[in-house]
């Protein structure tokens, strides 16, 4: 679902991303670790198309991001550390909006479905998003990428800032979207998260992939001790 080989960015002599090689198939969770600088963000913005690489190939589905970046679109849905959301509409108006944006119609019981299905209060759905916790937003967040049938979620740092419950959700939510299928690729920091809730974690450092790991074959202790090793 999610492919790079060899992708490379550089800033004049400077390499944010150097030759990167990823898989990410359908119900997989791909953590990236590493440092702020490491890369992570500069590989959730690529294949996003926000920015151009300077060599290399990604495609999503199966289709070029820099031959096609609309079409992948169809495909993706982002929810980055802060969910940018409109403050002084509902959760219920907010997921209309950017759902309609891709093309959805949906009914207020369907609207209400995926916010229940996204974990959000349904004494909430109807409170304005100026009101909301960070995690009620990244809650509609995910709704959006529930109600847009997006096949590839890319996150970028999601747990920073939660409390211990909100974060504990957000990752069983995570769990639910890739056992329907969904390829996800998360960069953060956290090393407990990642262990908790990805199939593959990979460790960066100055733009490399370092190692790739299976994360049910190594403990949360030892994942640690590797990653210090690494940075």
């Amino acid at each position: 679902m999610l492919i790079a080989e060899n992708l490379t960015k550089k800033y004049g002599d400077q390499i944010a991303l150097n030759k990167l090689n990823l898989t990410i198939k359908e119900g997989e969770i791909f953590a990236l670790l590493g440092q702020n600088g490491a890369g992570k963000t500069t590989t959730i913005n690529l294949f996003l198309g926000f920015i151009t690489p300077t060599e290399g190939e990604l495609r999503i589905n199966g289709i070029s991001v820099i031959e096609n970046a609309q079409e992948t679109k169809k495909y993706v849905a982002y929810i980055p550390e802060t969910v940018m959301l409109y403050p002084n509409l509902t959760g219920i108006e907010n997921l209309k909006f950017f759902s309609s944006l891709a093309g959805f119609k949906y009914s207020t019981g369907e609207l209400t479905y995926f916010l229940t299905k996204a974990g959000l209060q349904i004494t909430a759905h109807e409170q304005n998003l100026g009101g909301y916790s960070k995690g009620m937003r990244q809650k509609v967040g995910i709704a959006i990428a529930i109600a847009k049938k997006a096949k590839v979620l890319l996150l970028d740092e999601p747990t920073s800032g939660l409390d211990p419950k909100a974060s504990n959700e957000f990752s069983q939510i995570l769990k639910e979207l890739s056992a329907d299928g969904t390829a996800i690729l998360m960069a953060t920091h956290d090393i407990f998260r990642a262990r908790e809730v990805a199939s593959h974690i990979g460790i960066m450092k100055q733009g490399n992939l370092v190692t790739i790991i299976e994360a049910d074959k190594i403990s949360e202790n030892e994942l640690e001790d590797l990653y210090l090793q690494t940075v």
